[in-house]
């Protein structure tokens, strides 16, 4: 029996252990939901702004949900909170690890949306402006009803506009990022490598992936852009505290 508070959940620093809780609590409960004919994703995960589905809320919900199809979704993303991210809150303290999550995230979200845009103006360029008028109106509910438009190109721009972002990637390549910036040199075993790869290295090369698998396979429904983004505004996150920390006479970890 523990009776110092030492146990393995004791050892999980608040934030992190909190934020793991959360994803899994919301994630269990969009299955029970979906008995009831409630479709949590869809309330809570990020849709395009001026479609049907879009509430402000969701540039923040959305990051608490994940498919609920894949347990593997949840599983990992989770895993790697837990592997790096009570590291960084070990290191910057809960208040600066929890801010550095959120901004990861909303930032992936944002350029998610960004990119979204503008694959939706190269789609409808040359379309007239009813026809762009209809999807808005009825597109959400033609897909709704399991169906979609017969032309390629509405279809295509309808589930553009109706998709629905949702999980924690976006956050965890910024820790991913955070990490590899704070310890660049330390090793990393991954599955099925039997060598070490460099912090730093790993980042990298994730990034390239992502990059590369952005651009030449956009319809594989990965938000890869996401990820890409949580790690440029997790950059620019510490790049700031960097330099006030700097100004300030500390020393930034």
């Amino acid at each position: 029996m523990n009776q110092n508070g030492s146990g393995f959940l004791n050892s999980i620093p608040a934030v992190t252990k909190n934020l793991i809780i959360i994803n899994l609590l919301l994630w269990v409960a969009s299955l029970v939901f979906l008995k009831w004919g409630v479709d949590l994703t869809q309330l809570l995960g990020l849709h395009l702004p001026g479609s049907q589905g879009f509430w402000p809320h969701q540039f923040i919900t959305y990051m608490f949900m994940h498919d609920t199809h894949s347990l593997s979704h949840v599983f990992f993303n989770m895993f790697a909170v837990y592997m790096f991210g009570r590291v960084l809150e070990n290191v910057w303290g809960s208040k600066r690890f929890l801010t550095f999550y959120m901004v990861s995230g909303i930032g992936a979200g944002l350029i998610n949306l960004l990119v979204i845009y503008i694959r939706l103006k190269y789609l409808a360029n040359g379309l007239p402006p009813e026809a762009i008028s209809d999807l808005l109106v009825n597109g959400a509910e033609v897909l709704h009803q399991g169906m979609n438009y017969s032309d390629p190109v509405l279809a295509n721009l309808n589930l553009l506009m109706n998709q629905t972002t949702v999980g924690a990637s976006g956050a965890v390549f910024g820790i991913l990022l955070a990490f590899g910036m704070l310890f660049p040199n330390v090793p990393l075993f991954l599955m099925f490598i039997p060598i070490p790869i460099k912090a730093k290295y790993f980042v990298l090369g994730y990034g390239l992936v992502e990059l590369f698998l952005g651009f030449s396979n956009p319809g594989d429904n990965v938000a890869h852009f996401a990820h890409l983004g949580g790690m440029l505004f997790g950059f620019f996150m510490i790049r700031y505290w960097k330099k006030k920390d700097a100004k300030n006479g500390r020393y930034f970890y």
